[in-house]
């Protein structure tokens, strides 16, 4: 079996990987001619743990192949799957024309009857978009070949993704013929033997599934997070509040940790995505709309913290940060809080010393020299007024304090991440403020003392 992969992002480069690690046949395409020299010499171009390994192997076993010609790509393929980019709009709806743009390709060079295949997160109805298109190509080919269109999305969690394709939760498709979906079963196989659940349903309730559980996700985020701040003004703690709804099997005990906001390439475009689709539709979401509005928010909370410990006034002072990728195990810094968390502190006149176990390049690319770049996390901390806490990597865990204390000029940490135990910053004589649990405030020379 053979199958062809366009696009070599995030989600394109792990899709075909995981599936040559099955056995199949696998050609990847994408215009980009340096990356794709690059993966044929097993170059990965994105930070995400276990790929690498996964994809050398492939390579070497001959199972994973790599080209800038999409028409040798699709040649004899027996599904297409298209995960090419879908950027939010102006609008904040996702863009679909790299998605319309590859399927005006296929149409022109596709030889033989082949399942195409939506990866790409796409709006309701986009399935039908694609197969528009590409019977149009083919009629103008005068080409009388048979193919039939699926939605099969994506649910990789960045820095966990290899796992996520071989052990899946579920694997979700979309189909509108038998033979469709005897294509996409035989794919997916492999999965079975394991127990993996395989649902099939209309191509509709596909699509729509993506933007559902993204968004359904990004609202107990938002949620917890809103709690998170009403705890801090009546004195509850949001640790033991998590741990008390966590217990109820309804609820569960994943994505309600609070935080400085949800980011990253999917929960922000994927939740505006969903707003627009119902607003076309004459449908307001106003759930949505809060959980947006909320996350926001969220994402100034320690800068609003700052200024009130600081009385307003952050001109002239520098800051140190530990983390900058949006979340851990990813260099992923797209609609990361960090960002807006500097861009308002310098917006304030004060200055940002940063470091990030991965991510320092994408930094750089992004805010330039905006900010200075540490060698290491305590070398960000050197004569900074205050640490924050950003990214909950496992390195910022247990640091060394006393190090710390030595070289910062002030003891004051701002944890957006819960990464610390209260209690024990108090013992420390930090000033420490977190999200909706008791803020430490330590004054020099004098006992530490709890506020709420």
């Amino acid at each position: 079996m053979k199958i062809t992969v366009i696009g070599t992002g995030y989600v394109g480069l792990v899709t075909g990987t995981c599936f040559a690690e099955t056995g199949i046949n696998v050609v990847c395409v994408d215009i980009d001619a340096k990356k794709i020299e690059g993966l044929k010499q097993g170059e990965v171009p994105i930070y995400e743990p276990g790929l690498d390994t996964v994809l050398e192997k492939n390579i070497s076993k001959g199972r994973i192949g790599f080209t800038t010609s999409l028409a040798e790509g699709v040649k004899d393929s027996d599904a297409i799957f298209i995960a090419v980019g879908t950027p939010p709009d102006e609008d904040g709806s996702a863009d679909l024309q790299y998605v319309l743009g590859v399927a005006q390709e296929i149409g022109e060079h596709l030889n033989n009857y082949a399942v195409i295949v939506t990866k790409s997160t796409v709006p309701v109805g986009t399935s039908y978009k694609v197969k528009a298109v590409v019977e149009k190509a083919l009629q103008k080919r005068k080409a009388d070949i048979d193919f039939d269109v699926a939605s099969n999305p994506e649910f990789l969690k960045e820095g966990s993704a290899v796992s996520d394709f071989l052990k899946p939760d579920r694997i979700v498709v979309g189909i509108e013929s038998e033979r469709a979906e005897k294509t996409m079963r035989r794919l997916y196989k492999p999965f079975l033997l394991n127990g993996h659940p395989l649902l099939f349903m209309d191509i509709f309730s596909s699509e729509m599934t993506k933007y559902a559980a993204n968004s359904m996700l990004a609202t107990k985020i938002s949620f917890m997070n809103d709690v998170a701040n009403l705890c801090e003004l009546v004195g509850a703690d949001i640790d033991s509040v998590r741990k008390g709804i966590g217990s109820d099997g309804r609820i569960g005990n994943k994505f309600i940790y609070p935080g400085t906001g949800y980011g990253g390439s999917c929960f922000p475009k994927d939740v505006q995505a969903l707003i627009r689709t119902a607003d076309e539709y004459g449908h307001s979401l106003e759930v949505l709309k809060a959980v947006e509005k909320v996350n926001y928010r969220q994402k100034a909370i320690l800068v609003e913290k700052m200024k009130v410990h600081y009385g307003g006034n952050l001109k002239n002072m520098q800051f140190g940060m530990w983390g900058l990728s949006f979340k851990p195990k990813t260099d992923d810094m797209r609609e990361a809080p960090s960002l807006v968390i500097i861009e308002q502190l310098l917006a304030a006149g004060a200055s940002v010393r940063v470091y990030d176990p991965v991510a320092m390049e994408e930094s750089e690319r992004i805010l330039g020299d905006k900010v200075s770049y540490a060698k290491d996390e305590y070398d960000a901390c050197i004569d900074v007024d205050a640490l924050l806490i950003v990214t909950e990597w496992s390195e910022f865990r247990m640091p060394n304090f006393r190090l710390l204390d030595k070289v910062m000029k002030e003891k004051v940490i701002f944890d957006g991440r819960n990464v610390y135990d209260p209690e024990e910053m108090r013992e420390l004589d930090f000033t420490y403020y977190s999200i909706g649990r008791e803020t430490v405030k330590s004054l020099e020379g004098r006992p530490t003392e709890l506020v709420h």
